[in-house]
């Protein structure tokens, strides 16, 4: 069994590798408040190589302190399923708007299988009612709430770990 701390130093060595493979594609760096300059694509690594869903990761991973806007889904502003949208659709693919649209959208698989792309959907306040994207190594993209703003999280946090009640693949 890992120790608590060891779990934490490698949780936050696959973050900052992830980070550093993508910092390729982001013009600066992140920084709270921090927004694209335009809505143009994001260019993303090995374009011909990376999946769809790699490449919408890469797209949301970008958008890290965007703020959060209710029915946000440009860089002016996010809510989550905008924000999944807006990725998938800088990656190439027309997905659903809403929440409840992209769980129909989506293919039920096991946490075990995920692929950097699957949408990862959580009960909050009793009801099945945010999305976040998956980047890799239990981290995921998200935009959490009002007040807040596109930032990333680990699936092995308390919050989310009970929270998270399904993913699905597009």
């Amino acid at each position: 069994m890992i120790t608590q701390p060891a779990r934490n130093i490698r949780n936050f060595a696959l973050t900052i590798t992830l980070l550093g493979m993508l910092s390729g594609c982001a013009s600066g760096p992140s920084q709270p408040g921090h927004r694209p300059v335009s809505d143009r694509p994001v260019s993303t690594p090995s374009p011909r190589s990376a999946s769809i869903g790699e490449r919408a990761a890469a797209v949301a991973l970008h958008q890290v302190g965007v703020p959060y806007r209710y029915g946000g889904s440009s860089t002016k502003g996010f809510d989550c399923s905008g924000l999944i949208q807006y990725s998938y659709g800088k990656a190439g693919k027309s997905i659903p708007r809403t929440t409840a649209q992209l769980w129909a959208a989506t293919s039920s698989i096991d946490r075990e299988e995920l692929r950097e792309g699957d949408v990862l959907f959580f009960k909050v306040e009793g009801k099945m009612s945010h999305v976040g994207l998956y980047l890799g190594g239990q981290r995921f993209v998200h935009a959490p709430s009002s007040g807040r703003s596109v930032s990333v999280e680990s699936l092995n946090s308390p919050f989310y770990a009970a929270a998270l009640i399904r993913a699905g693949r597009l």
